[in-house]
């Protein structure tokens, strides 16, 4: 039985270009919608068959679920039925013709032996479970944009935006409600987030659900002002009552993650530090747009209110700073990263604890006369002592530099 059930699904893989025109026909038979589209629709759908049934096919000779990153061409294709205006119900019949599709080419390869029928049964679980998992996808992929595009696309919000980065607060009308409606006050205090695409011009449907992620990162117990302005996503959100920044920036890193898996953007993310009123708000997004400079070239978020000010400045440091660094330090952080860093580790222990080497010793498990030692040896490669503040400071500059990518 289960080499039939490889013979068939290795005879529909083989078959899988065929099997995708007569799905993609069969959608324009059965759905008006499908066939009043010209032929590069035609085309795209029948792309979007063959990349399904690949990834079905795939995992079934596999015998394993299909992987969430596997399927995300899904949403690339719900963004852009959503964009168009495509009816939602149209768009989720077209899962159930192709679904029948499939079906009856398995049949058709089935044959006429018992064996290779029990082995078209074994099929039937899977097949509908992953319909299930792509159509369920597909629908509420398409009702996030929707609500997305709808929010973001209000003239009140963009209006709003615009008079909030002007520092022009709304005193009344529209445009005050439509503050309230996102939790803006004059004297809430809110953030600042820009996000921007590390992978050059994005398509407005993938800009769009860009988009979709931040607002719903950013979202605190209320809905977040976003809106897509340019190549630039901006956000406003307030935190929430008592609570900090840190809880939106890992929803953030978090957004940014299933971005790069499942549609495959990199992302730019700055944070600004709080604006206590709508005066404030200017400053906040030029904090947030200078903070997509300390973002590394791989994508991530830079949150300015979870870095201490010396953090921020050797993320800040230029080419001046790095060449000015002892080369006498620089051979020593560099051997000692070889040798497994405990030079290093001692400096910064030895700063933590206050310049008290019994208290570092403590706090490396190590025996305090291991650390006198090793402070030692830090001042006769050096010429530093790392007792003297000065010189301290200059130590944990270069190590915190060395650890510190040049900015983009």
């Amino acid at each position: 039985m289960r080499a039939e059930r490889v013979r068939i699904l290795s005879t529909l893989r083989d078959q899988v270009d065929r099997l995708s025109e007569r799905a993609a026909t069969a959608m324009s038979t059965e759905i008006p919608a499908y066939a009043d589209r010209d032929t590069a629709f035609h085309r795209e759908v029948v792309a979007q068959c063959e990349v399904s049934y690949r990834t079905l096919i795939d995992a079934l000779l596999q015998e394993r679920t299909v992987l969430p990153e596997e399927v995300a061409f899904i949403k690339r294709a719900a963004i852009r039925r959503a964009r168009t205006e495509f009816a939602l119900a149209d768009y989720i019949n077209a899962f159930r013709v192709g679904h029948h599709v499939f079906w009856e080419a398995v049949v058709e390869c089935a044959g006429s032996s018992s064996a290779a029928h029990e082995a078209a049964l074994t099929l039937t679980t899977p097949l509908i479970r992953y319909n299930d998992i792509v159509s369920t996808l597909a629908a509420n992929t398409y009702l996030d944009f929707q609500r997305y595009a709808i929010s973001e696309s209000t003239r009140e919000n963009r209006d709003l935006l615009e008079a909030l980065l002007a520092g022009e607060p709304p005193r009344r009308g529209p445009l005050l409600a439509a503050a309230h409606v996102y939790g803006l006050g004059p004297h809430t205090p809110a953030l600042a987030v820009v996000a921007t695409p590390l992978d050059g011009a994005l398509g407005p449907e993938t800009l769009y659900a860009a988009g979709g992620f931040i607002a719903r990162a950013a979202e605190t117990g209320t809905r977040a002002l976003t809106v897509t302005r340019g190549t630039e996503i901006i956000s406003i959100p307030t935190p929430p009552p008592g609570a900090g920044p840190a809880r939106l920036c890992e929803r953030l890193e978090d957004a940014c993650g299933r971005l790069l898996k499942e549609l495959e953007v990199t992302l730019a993310v700055g944070v600004s530090t709080i604006a206590t009123d709508f005066g404030e708000i200017p400053r906040a997004y030029q904090e947030a747009r200078a903070a997509l400079d300390l973002v590394p070239g791989d994508g991530g978020v830079a949150a300015l209110p979870l870095l201490s000010p010396f953090r921020y400045m050797a993320l800040r440091a230029d080419d001046v700073t790095r060449r000015l660094v002892d080369p006498r330090v620089e051979a020593l952080l560099a051997e000692d990263r070889i040798r497994g860093g405990v030079l290093t580790e001692t400096i910064q222990a030895f700063a933590e604890a206050d310049l008290n080497s019994r208290a570092a010793a403590k706090a490396l498990q190590i025996h305090h006369k291991t650390a006198q030692y090793r402070l030692r040896r830090v001042e006769e490669l050096t010429g530093l002592n790392p007792r003297r503040i000065h010189n301290l400071i200059d130590l944990l500059i270069a190590i915190e530099l060395r650890k510190t990518p040049a900015a983009r």
